[in-house]
């Protein structure tokens, strides 16, 4: 046993020995044990994955992510499949009737600045939607859990209809493009700053991809609100810009407070003073000033 160091190893029940762990070596356990390993590495910079890998389960599952996205589907197939309309690809006239799109001509209902994210324009247009917010959000709360999910969500949402309400008033809004792309400029604000510490070559990688992704779909929302001319309202793209601005201020803050106090974050309070002021301009926007009015 000559060079072996018995102060490093430890003993297993059948007499044999192993190396023993250090503080910041997480034991595997499992399939879910190294799945927990991977998203940390996706999600986190280096020094926080310890700590999360620490108290990280699968209990409670991704509930709000799935909850949204299943809403979303269910609507989906309703306008689809029950009401008497060909709504599988195109808009049709249903979907602008529904009390859940946003239209300018009835912003007085004030529900539909954060219910048109559960109407949507096709198949490819809800397809894309679910395929970004899944493969990221339920990452992204297994990490952080749902009501950060859910608040940097929402406020995309919010700050999506709310822009366009004011950058290009007399367009209708359908789609969850608002907080998905909150979730994708949290994560991309989130990797950036964190370049070198989140595994420099899966850095560039998931850079590439977030752009490659966003620009593909920023491409047919602009198709869709200049290029297409079926007639009826048309759909706004600067959901687009509100949620991905959301994500890229509140998301980030969110998102790169692993494990530290919120409420102490001075930039957290400057993010949330910044939602409000745009809130209530936008409000006011909206009841004075609006061309749509």
């Amino acid at each position: 046993m000559e060079g072996v160091d018995l102060e490093k190893e430890e003993w297993l029940g059948s007499g044999e020995r192993r190396p023993k762990r250090t503080e910041n070596q997480p034991e595997e356990t499992g399939c879910c044990g190294k799945f927990q390993n991977s998203i940390s590495k996706w999600m986190l910079p280096e020094e926080l994955r310890s700590k999360y890998l620490e108290r990280a389960n699968c209990c409670p599952p991704p509930i709000f992510i799935i909850a949204v996205s299943i809403a979303e589907l269910a609507v989906f197939i309703y306008y689809a499949v029950w009401k008497p309309q060909k709504q599988w690809v195109t808009l049709d006239e249903g979907i602008w009737k529904s009390p859940l799109t946003y239209n300018p001509d009835k912003r007085e209902e004030a529900w539909r600045f954060v219910s048109y994210m559960f109407v949507h324009a096709g198949v490819e247009h809800i397809v894309g939607n679910l395929v970004m917010q899944l493969l990221l959000g339920i990452p992204l709360e297994l990490v952080h859990k749902g009501f950060e999910i859910g608040m940097v969500y929402l406020a995309g949402v919010l700050a999506g209809s709310l822009a366009s309400s004011i950058f290009d008033p007399l367009s209708g809004l359908v789609g969850a493009s608002g907080g998905v792309y909150a979730l994708i400029g949290g994560y991309f604000m989130n990797a950036v700053v964190n370049f070198r510490e989140m595994i420099p070559l899966l850095g560039v990688f998931r850079i590439l991809i977030i752009i490659i992704i966003v620009g593909t779909d920023f491409g047919f929302a602009l198709y869709r609100r200049f290029g297409s001319h079926d007639g009826g309202i048309q759909v706004s793209f600067v959901a687009h810009l509100g949620g991905i601005v959301a994500g890229m201020t509140i998301g980030y803050v969110f998102f790169s407070d692993y494990n530290k106090k919120l409420l102490k974050d001075p930039r957290f309070w400057f993010c949330i003073v910044g939602y409000i002021v745009f809130f209530i301009f936008a409000v006011f926007f909206n009841i004075f000033i609006s061309p749509a009015s």
